[in-house]
């Protein structure tokens, strides 16, 4: 059942792709690419050395511009 159900979504995404007009491809693989990056989750450690690679070479913020423009009490 898993195969049908991967099959019937890329079917319908292949059928959006080809009904979307070629000057917007570019755009549509953006999208995609984006969409998939913000999904996938990196391995936890992957994630870690990032943030303490960036805490070490001084890419941080004040804790307080963390929550400028949140609405929080």
């Amino acid at each position: 059942m898993t195969i049908e159900f991967d099959l019937t979504y890329k079917e319908q995404l292949q059928a959006e792709i080809e009904a979307t007009p070629g000057e917007y491809l570019p755009a549509l693989l953006a999208i995609v690419r984006l969409y998939r990056q913000s999904v996938a989750l990196r391995p936890a450690a992957e994630s870690f050395e990032q943030g303490w690679r960036e805490a070490m070479s001084g890419e941080t913020f004040p804790l307080s511009e963390l929550w400028q423009g949140l609405d929080v009490e």
